[in-house]
């Protein structure tokens, strides 16, 4: 189930990222009185009474030169309104109403989504009540005056605004793919020519709450959804150099699939900015294939294809689980090997062993393998068992949980992929100490 998202949008220098950083409880993003200083993290998670959202701050945004700060204002919003389930508009109270403020409640309020309208840096209100009510020009409601330390009444507000949890059982017999990767490795050229091709059923599903393009396809492999994170771009218009937003994209996609295609570029090789989005997949604990695109314009020689498939393994070592496949996304080339990996790595990710066998895997991985000592002390496994899917994960209760090394945890996540396969997903492994409570 996907959580909501809320964007905080504004013209830069207004607090966004104090704003930001004060919600998600950490200082994320970098805090300068300049305008549009760049960020390396844009967004965070937040709970306010038991609701889940993610958090965006889309303050990264840096005007090019003052006479564009309109555009990039313009551009700041369309990226708020795609992503957006609600939106905080933080103004600045101290320097009132300005043309920026009116040209993106302008577009807000087209956009239709609920918006807050946040008047920031209004550390007394005596004090600022009168300039309140000139942001009521904007007719976007009431506006809420807040200095970045009081927002609990936002906060409150924002609760009441989440849309409720949707139920995706109708999706339960669909793969849900998302093609990932940085922008202009194929992503959408490898999903037109999956629905071009051989189609039974297909259909383009409305826009979700993200508004990526979603698609459904349904061949004699399976039925699938397939998300593709450049619609959002395609739809929006939006032409953007900032690589993060396009991490940022990918990033939503990930959380709604069940399995990842990670596209590369052939020619490029394994870039930072593909690990960068690798690494979400690997995290978010998503079945994940590694997918070389473009490999007919690839120079090959004997031994091409190991050699490369070794160099994308040392690049992506968190990665070394997931399979790898060369194709064409523009000539087809092994672009129908796909669907019976998609179909693997899905099993795989949802696996279910019994505590029995999985004991069973432990106990003769601890008779090859002593479990660590330290200081005359000896790791002692008492049972594990699973305690969810989607990725595997394993609770391993311990005698004591800091002798429990991440080297012997590794080795136990290898002797339990050797047993049961496991190809194309993580496998997660918590230590608890008996009496601990089991989540």
């Amino acid at each position: 189930m996907s959580k909501p998202v809320v964007a905080i949008i504004g013209r830069p220098n207004v607090g966004k990222s104090t704003f930001f950083n004060y919600i998600v409880g950490s200082r994320i993003s970098i805090v300068e009185d300049t305008p549009g200083v760049t960020r390396d993290r844009i967004y965070g998670e937040s709970n306010w009474r038991g609701r889940s959202f993610t958090l965006i701050d889309t303050g990264g945004i840096e005007p090019e030169k003052d006479d564009v700060i309109l555009t990039q204002m313009r551009l700041q919003a369309n990226i708020a309104i795609d992503i957006a389930d609600v939106i905080i508009f933080l103004t600045d109270v101290r320097q009132g109403v300005t043309a920026a403020d009116k040209e993106i409640a302008l577009m807000l309020k087209r956009s239709k989504k609920p918006i807050i309208l946040v008047c920031n840096k209004a550390d007394s209100f005596q004090k600022f009540q009168s300039d309140i009510y000139e942001f009521y020009e904007l007719g976007i409601g009431d506006p809420m005056p807040v200095s970045a330390q009081g927002i609990g009444d936002v906060l409150d507000k924002v609760y009441e605004e989440l849309p409720e949890n949707k139920n995706e059982n109708e999706d339960d017999e669909r793969i849900k793919v998302a093609v990932i990767g940085k922008p202009n490795v194929g992503k959408s050229s490898l999903i037109n020519k999956i629905l071009g091709e051989n189609r039974n059923i297909v259909s383009n599903i409305a826009g979700t709450t993200r508004d990526a393009i979603d698609s459904y396809y349904e061949n004699d492999n399976g039925k699938y959804i397939f998300i593709d994170t450049a619609g959002i771009r395609r739809k929006s218009k939006v032409t953007e150099k900032i690589e993060k937003y396009s991490v940022l994209r990918s990033l939503f996609a990930i959380e709604r699939a069940d399995v990842c295609l990670m596209l590369i570029d052939a020619n490029e090789g394994v870039t930072e900015q593909d690990a960068k989005i690798a690494g979400e997949a690997h995290e978010a604990g998503k079945g994940i294939i590694i997918v070389v695109n473009k490999w007919d314009e690839y120079e090959k020689e004997t031994g091409t294809l190991e050699k490369y498939k070794k160099d994308i393994y040392a690049k992506l070592s968190y990665l070394s689980y997931a399979p790898v496949i060369f194709i064409s996304a523009k000539t087809g080339q092994r672009v129908d090997k796909l669907f019976n990996m998609i179909n693997n790595v899905a099993e795989q990710n949802a696996m279910r062993v019994s505590t029995a066998t999985l004991n069973q895997v432990i106990n003769e991985a601890i008779a090859i393998v002593q479990p660590p000592t330290d200081k005359g002390k000896r790791l002692k496994i008492l049972y594990g068992t699973q305690v969810s899917t989607k990725p595997p994960t394993f609770v391993i209760f311990v005698n004591n949980k800091e002798l429990f090394h991440f080297s012997y945890e590794r080795y136990l996540v290898n002797q339990i992929r050797k047993e049961f396969g496991l190809e194309g997903t993580p496998v997660r492994i918590i230590a608890r100490e008996k009496g601990e409570k089991e989540e």
